[in-house]
């Protein structure tokens, strides 16, 4: 990669100052400090400050295992070179960060395709506004991206080694164990900045599973993809280690990751409540105007889909509940159970829409949707009611994000076999989206983590396409 950069230097400088550029104009006017970033911020302070790794609640920290230690960990050694709650640093490390990224996802496009082709991913990444925007967010986005792109580039530059090696005499030399070792350490990365890092790990190991399986049936030894396999699990998960040994020790239970909801011990999960959003939760607008809302806030029954009443039985039945839940606002058991009791029935009466369509339709929307959850466009951008220009602003980004996903699908409809490794890219693409479909809250940015793949496999095909 650095040879190309020599040869090429005015290309990646020019193209290195524009993404500067972009990422400082969100800096600038669109910098996001979330209820999410200011709970981060006080893991980070309390660690540094008094050595817990908890939250602050009535003046007390309470230690905790709600949130990884991944991303306050990140926050913990900025607010301890630049000073507590330096937001304006963290944002600035993580521009740099990302423009690192830029540099790995042109070079899994370089090792997954061509020289041609790392310089449109470069350019694609360096320009991509979507990425560019969580740079100027205190949130785990911008470390997630950089350390799943950098997964998947070491596990390239090893499948490449292997190949060139033959991987079938049955050893891995010691350049290759430490490029499977890497990737394992990133994939921890990954995972100790949010759960569902996982994915990455399962997408590498399953590969790997098909590539010791094609080696078999070519009657060579699957010796070395089998010890490739360890090093990258053991990597993966040794750094989970401290972490639920602290959860055992501190809050006396068995926590290898985080709670799915990410509620306290003593904090009611709201299960009933979550089954029943997905029966009918399909977009992005319904979490923020009734899933955001719970607990804390009012229902509107106005804001629900008329897909979440089948009929006059069925609406009865959930107005009723909505209205108990209105008057305190509160969700207590009693109440969870209660909306329990209306998504069983809903996914009896309906189990194909439960488990097929809606999770299609979820998936579609956070892939689809225009990214502008922390821009100023409003969630209902469609009904151009309020500020025709912000309107206009989410159809420009709907449009672009609909852009780099067709480009990344025709590279594999008219020529994978061109992509090397797109078993493994294409594998992380389908499983991730299979994970995302089952959650009760579709919010574009968790697809944000698959967009070096989007990127390095729009660049194969623009490559092929625009003029040398």
């Amino acid at each position: 990669m650095l040879s190309l950069i020599r040869e090429h230097r005015t290309f990646f400088l020019g193209t290195t100052l524009a993404a500067l550029a972009l990422r400082l104009f969100f800096f600038v006017y669109f910098p996001a400090v979330t209820d999410d970033s200011r709970i981060y911020a006080d893991f980070a302070t309390n660690w540094l400050q008094h050595g817990i790794y908890g939250q602050t609640q009535l003046a007390q920290i309470v230690p905790t295992d709600t949130r990884l230690p991944g991303y306050p960990a990140f926050l913990t050694g900025i607010f301890w070179i630049f000073g507590y709650g330096n937001f304006t640093a963290v944002i600035l490390a993580q521009i740099l960060l990302d423009l690192a990224t830029c540099l790995i996802v042109a070079d899994l496009a370089r090792r997954a395709g061509s020289e041609r082709s790392a310089r449109i991913a470069f350019a694609l990444a360096a320009l991509c506004p979507f990425l560019a925007n969580y740079t100027a967010a205190v949130l785990s986005e911008t470390l997630e991206i950089f350390f799943t792109a950098l997964a998947l580039d070491c596990a390239a530059a090893a499948l490449n080694r292997m190949q060139a090696a033959d991987a079938g005499l049955g050893v891995l030399d010691r350049n290759c164990r430490k490029l499977w070792a890497a990737t394992g350490a990133a994939i921890g990365a990954c995972i100790l900045l949010r759960p569902d890092g996982g994915i990455l790990l399962a997408a590498v190991a399953l590969y790997l599973a098909i590539f010791a399986l094609k080696q078999r049936v070519r009657e060579k030894s699957v010796g070395a993809v089998l010890v490739a396999g360890i090093i990258v699990v053991v990597f993966a998960l040794a750094p989970l280690a401290p972490w639920t040994i602290r959860n055992f020790r501190t809050l006396h239970h068995f926590q290898p990751l985080a709670p799915r909801y990410a509620n306290a011990t003593d904090e009611l999960a709201s299960r009933g409540f979550n089954r029943w959003v997905k029966t009918w939760i399909v977009d992005y607008a319904s979490v923020e105007e009734i899933y955001w809302n719970v607990p804390g806030n009012k229902i509107d029954p106005e804001k629900l889909p008329s897909r979440a009443l089948d009929d006059t039985a069925q609406k009865n039945a959930t107005l009723a509940v909505i209205a108990d839940y209105n008057q305190s606002q509160d969700m207590t058991p009693d109440l969870d159970t209660r909306f329990g009791k209306l998504a069983v029935d809903r996914i009896r009466a309906h189990p194909v829409r439960y488990y097929v369509v809606l999770p299609v339709l979820r998936v579609s929307d956070m892939w689809l949707r225009p990214r502008t959850e922390i821009l100023p466009p409003d969630v209902r951008w469609w009904e151009f009611n309020d500020d025709a220009k912000q309107s206009v602003m989410a159809v420009g980004f709907g449009l672009l994000n609909l852009a780099y996903v067709a480009a990344a699908l025709l590279a594999l409809v008219r020529k994978p076999s061109g992509i090397r490794w797109a078993g493994l890219l294409v594998g992380f693409l389908l499983l991730r989206s299979a994970f995302l479909g089952t959650l009760e809250n579709p919010e574009p940015r968790y697809t944000l983590e698959c967009y070096p793949v989007i990127i390095v496999l729009a660049s194969s095909w623009l490559a092929r396409k625009l003029p040398a």
